[in-house]
């Protein structure tokens, strides 16, 4: 019971940040929402029985993740968010979204039987996930990282000041 409890408590802190993070207007704020929302995360694995996701949840997402994305906030130099009024596409789109998503998640609720897998039963040893991770998922691996590279090269291209000049030019 007292597993169920902490598994629900997290779950909401989970989504109350999630939903600080998109009422925030200034972006450092989304990010340390961003980052209770993770640290939620990994504790909800720890609940699961999955310490090693918890620990690299923790480590790659709560640390460096969050660390690369203020570094871009600050870089960037990046303001309080205007609100330009209401988007009737996002009424349109959102609304039906999110009562869709509550049907489903109600639907699933309600039909869930017991789990195919017991937690903890699959393999999940650093050994195995280091193996799948430099062997079999190495291409995926490697195409993320220069992704995220060229993210890391385009916020220092957009906040030189060559690209700020260049902006204001063909503002005016």
């Amino acid at each position: 019971m007292l597993h169920y409890t902490l598994f629900l408590t997290f779950g909401a802190i989970c989504v109350a940040g999630a939903v600080n993070l998109l009422i925030q207007r200034h972006p450092i704020n989304s990010a340390l929402s961003l980052v209770a929302v993770m640290a939620s995360l990994a504790v909800e694995y720890l609940l699961l029985g999955a310490e090693f996701v918890a620990a690299v949840q923790v480590i790659i997402y709560a640390g460096a993740i969050m660390v690369l994305f203020v570094f871009v906030i600050m870089l960037l130099n990046a303001g309080e968010e205007a609100r330009t009024g209401e988007s009737r596409i996002a009424l349109l789109l959102g609304i039906p979204g999110i009562l869709t998503g509550a049907v489903l998640v109600a639907w699933v609720l309600e039909h869930a039987g017991s789990p195919a897998v017991a937690a903890g039963a699959l393999p999940g040893s650093p050994r195995v996930i280091g193996w799948l991770l430099f062997h079999d998922f190495l291409l995926p691996f490697e195409v993320t990282s220069v992704l995220v590279l060229i993210a890391i090269m385009g916020a220092v291209v957009l906040a030189s000041p060559a690209a700020k000049s260049i902006s204001e030019g063909t503002q005016n």
